[in-house]
């Protein structure tokens, strides 16, 4: 009975990490996802205090250059990227709401992300969110929305967040925007970015999504 197990264990070795068969490159993809789905992501949650501990970005929101020749609502022929061709872009609306240049060169990601990113994500609550940090909330789409705080405030007990894309013109508005994100809507904040590692999920989407359907960005 022993011999038979370990004859059996050294076929399955063999089949995962020796052939080179189509069906061991499928059973290893299969695999790999079963394990970061239900060994990693969930000891990730725990470690970094969030049930949603790794997202993927699925749109431009938080790009500082031009995504279909606009940037922060203005249309542009050419844009050389920089912090601060950027800054003249974009700059004003955040002077606005008191935030001004220096300030926000020193928040975190001050050149913002891409689509096709990964950011890992940390605990958020009212003890370590400050305006400029970056925000994963449920917002008025399936997917969670990934964009910078520009604003705080306390009432009636409650803690609220107002938030903006980086490349956006302007606050996404009406039920389930960002104009007041309360504690219940919150997963995270954004802690770390590994470049177009993303794009394995968009892509995969994209490929098995029937004809038509199309994911709101």
């Amino acid at each position: 009975m022993e011999k038979s197990w370990k004859l059996r264990w050294k076929k399955a070795w063999q089949f995962f990490w020796h052939s080179d068969s189509f069906a061991s490159w499928v059973a290893n993809v299969v695999v790999a996802f079963l394990v970061i789905r239900y060994i990693l992501y969930p000891v990730l949650g725990i470690v970094l205090g969030t049930s949603f501990p790794i997202v993927a970005v699925v749109s431009e929101s938080m790009e500082h250059g031009l995504h279909d020749g606009k940037l922060c609502g203005n249309h542009y022929d050419n844009f050389k990227g920089s912090f601060d061709n950027y800054w003249e872009v974009c700059g004003s609306w955040y002077e606005e709401q008191g935030i001004y240049k220096q300030q926000f060169r020193a928040f975190p990601f001050p050149n913002g992300f891409d689509k096709g990113d990964v950011i890992l994500l940390w605990r958020a609550n009212r003890d370590n969110l400050e305006v400029g940090d970056i925000l994963i909330f449920q917002g008025n789409r399936p997917q969670p929305l990934i964009h910078r705080v520009v604003k705080t405030w306390e009432e009636s007990g409650e803690q609220f967040y107002q938030t903006k894309g980086d490349h956006n013109g302007g606050i996404i508005t009406g039920e389930g925007g960002e104009e007041q994100i309360s504690e219940e809507r919150i997963y995270g904040q954004g802690l770390l970015r590994v470049p177009y590692l993303g794009w394995v999920k968009i892509l995969f989407v994209d490929l098995v999504r029937p004809l038509g359907w199309n994911i709101q960005r």
